[in-house]
């Protein structure tokens, strides 16, 4: 399935949600390249990720019909690659798509984009053979030289302005113009979600679009992957299927957590974010394993992270078997502080996954609370005991309910099935249906009052005859 944020990422300026004074200064700075070289060769855009920072860039780009470099957090960018890759294509003319010379007097220019600048690594040659140092050796001072003689326009992108401009930065204040971006409201967000959801063609409560909006305070980019994730193979959304966000706040604080394992050596304030996280080591531990080896890079590191791990594991099961919660502190110190100490690199890593195990947990609980719901409804009209209902379930209801519209139209309306619920009996193989379901479910919404309104009437003749025969 494509990355939703990819295919509606914005492809020109007007596209860009919020953030119109950020643009017109792109369009500025953009104007002030046309037959010269200004005095401000370069931009930093600053700003919280996922609001749109890198997608003006690129759409910058798009509207000029600039070429486009790239240094993005995954390239090693020391001072000899920036040296290399954009240094050279600074100084340096520029093709089109088509490989043809386009020279700078005829309005030919590339956009060289440093992304998340404020974070500079590199890789070092070190006694004959390669290691990975994720120290900044040189960058930010490379960085301010390709400025000083670029003829083509440079955009430095950041989360933290005052990381970039501090020690070997501090020149950058003088060379480049800052543009700030601001998180975009909720109804711009809210909007683009309702955008998506027409280009996709699925049907989505106004509710959910408005409470994922709500939530992503400003984060474009999570709006949409939360967007995305709530409805994979799905035609009709409804607002239940919000609970398999219920996660993202909870997630938030243990990404932090994360953050000081895996970045500091700060026994404190790593033992500070695990007892604000007031969550079981048990699952802690299952985070950092999922993540330790996305985050140590370097071998020896992710050995001894990992030993750690296995001696919190060994005091977290004698927690369990004698029932001893003392024993829990062993296990949070060595799995949280050993983890902290293992590495001897410092490493660049933002983004961390949620636990498979746990995932999977969440998924089947779930689909527990979904069958028992229905089976809840079933058992309170049949007057059955919900074990013989889920039975019921089992054997015959499903197989009626998937092989006869009219049937399943019916049962909608008699046990006013969500459409959640709907899907969950369905599932995946017969889910076509449920368009079909829902139509006929309507149509009979609609002809019931008039069946009802008929047998009122008949109702009515009826006495009036009886009280003619009576007059008479």
């Amino acid at each position: 399935m494509e990355d939703w944020t990819e295919k509606y990422r914005p492809k020109i300026l007007d596209e860009v949600i919020g953030n119109e004074r950020a643009v017109i200064e792109l369009r500025k700075w953009a104007k002030s390249w046309e037959g010269k070289i200004p005095k401000k060769r370069a931009l930093i855009l600053s700003g919280k990720p996922g609001i749109g920072k890198t997608s003006s860039a690129i759409a910058l780009a798009n509207d000029y019909k600039w070429a486009l470099i790239e240094l993005n957090a995954s390239d090693a960018r020391n001072a000899t690659k920036i040296k290399r890759v954009a240094t050279h294509g600074a100084i340096n003319e520029t093709f089109d798509d088509h490989g043809n010379f386009v020279s700078t007097k005829s309005g030919g220019r590339k956009l060289i984009v440093l992304d998340e600048a404020d974070n500079l690594y590199e890789k070092v040659e070190s006694t004959g053979k390669t290691e990975d140092d994720y120290s900044d050796k040189g960058g930010k001072k490379a960085i301010i030289e390709t400025i000083k003689i670029t003829s083509q326009p440079i955009i430095l992108i950041v989360n933290d302005y005052y990381n970039l401009i501090k020690g070997g930065g501090e020149s950058l204040k003088n060379i480049c113009d800052l543009v700030k971006f601001y998180e975009p409201l909720p109804s711009a967000i809210f909007n683009l979600l309702k955008k998506i959801c027409t280009a996709e063609d699925i049907s989505v409560d106004l509710k959910v679009l408005q409470t994922i909006a709500d939530r992503s305070k400003g984060d474009v980019r999570s709006a949409v992957n939360d967007l995305q994730s709530i409805c994979f193979d799905k035609k009709q959304v409804d607002a239940q299927s919000l609970s398999v966000l219920g996660y993202r706040d909870r997630e938030k604080i243990i990404f932090d957590a994360l953050r000081e394992i895996f970045k500091t050596r700060d026994f404190k304030g790593i033992k500070d974010c695990i007892l604000n996280l007031d969550a079981d080591p048990e699952n802690i531990i299952l985070w950092i394993n999922e993540n330790l080896p996305v985050e140590y890079r370097d071998f020896n590191d992710l050995v001894k992270g990992y030993e750690a791990l296995s001696e919190a594991d060994i005091f977290l099961g004698r927690t369990r078997r004698k029932q001893n919660y003392a024993l829990w502190s062993y296990a949070c110190d060595i799995m949280n502080g050993g983890v902290a100490v293992a590495k001897s690199h410092e490493y660049y890593n933002e983004r961390y996954n949620f636990p498979i195990w746990l995932r999977q947990i969440k998924d089947s609980k779930s689909s527990r609370e979904m069958r028992e719901s229905i089976a809840k409804k079933l058992g309170k009209a049949c007057h059955n005991s919900s074990s013989k209902s889920q039975d019921f379930l089992s054997n015959y209801f499903v197989y009626m309910f998937r092989n006869s519209i009219d049937f399943a139209a019916k049962m909608k309306q008699k046990f006013d099935l969500t459409e959640s619920e709907i899907e969950y009996i369905l599932g995946k193989k017969h889910s076509h249906k449920m368009k079909d379901i829902l139509q006929s479910s309507e149509t009979m919404a609609k002809v019931k009052p008039l069946e009802e309104a008929t047998a009122s009437v008949d109702e009515e003749e009826r006495g009036d005859r009886q009280q003619s025969l009576f007059d008479f």
